[in-house]
């Protein structure tokens, strides 16, 4: 992944990265809370073909990221409406690897662009999903498949949802299964309960230092 800040990530870049500090103290880390939803895409042969994210977005960063975007004033975001938005943040996403790491049978996977981007807001929270297809669609066999979404710097926390559908599969050969593993709870502490832990430390860290990697929520499909 390249080492550019994720917070151009936040607005489409920019301006979003101001929201985060304004919704959130400047000295808490992280800044964005993201729940995450998983569909792992099977095809021919029982090769894994892509991903599909969803992500929704905490209520204080829904909230900022829509402003002016309700054109025709009803007091709705319509997906009309969050569609130039949808696009231009799923597009700027390929400079952070999409924040999401693929490995199959032990091999970690190259996507190609993204497609189907699209935004939605519901009770206050906005959620975004796009598919990322593989570049080679890839047999699994029995392998096992792992997906990880986290941001490196922890600028952005990705946690897996507790909904029963956080991890699906489509397509997938008989008999294959979807298991969770989550960091433990005395490891995903937030900046402010690690002594040491300052903002100026986070403000250093690049892609490279793939810090957040100890916060990442995992997926482990297995075939047999």
């Amino acid at each position: 992944m390249p080492t550019a800040s994720p917070k151009r990530f936040l607005t489409g870049l920019a301006a979003l990265a101001a929201s985060a500090a304004l919704a959130h103290p400047a000295e808490a880390h992280p800044h964005v809370w993201v729940t995450t939803k998983a569909e792992i895409a099977y095809g021919e042969g029982g090769r894994v073909t892509g991903i599909r994210n969803a992500w929704t977005f905490d209520a204080s960063y829904s909230a900022f990221v829509v402003q002016g975007l309700d054109t025709n004033g009803d007091g709705v975001f319509s997906p009309d409406e969050l569609s130039s938005l949808a696009r231009e943040n799923t597009a700027n996403l390929a400079e952070f690897g999409y924040f999401t790491k693929l490995k199959v049978a032990g091999k970690e996977q190259l996507f190609a662009d993204p497609t189907e981007p699209r935004m939605a807001m519901e009770g206050g929270k906005l959620t975004l999903t796009f598919l990322l297809p593989l570049k080679t669609p890839v047999a699994q066999g029995r392998g096992v498949a792992a997906i990880e979404v986290y941001d490196p710097t922890y600028f952005v926390a990705f946690g897996l949802s507790e909904d029963a559908d956080a991890a699906r599969l489509t397509g997938a050969p008989n008999g294959c299964a979807a298991s969770l593993t989550r960091p433990k709870p005395e490891v995903a502490k937030t900046a402010d309960a690690k002594p040491g832990m300052s903002e100026a430390f986070f403000e250093a860290l690049t892609a490279s230092a793939n810090y957040g990697s100890q916060f990442a929520n995992r997926i482990i499909v297995a075939c047999p």
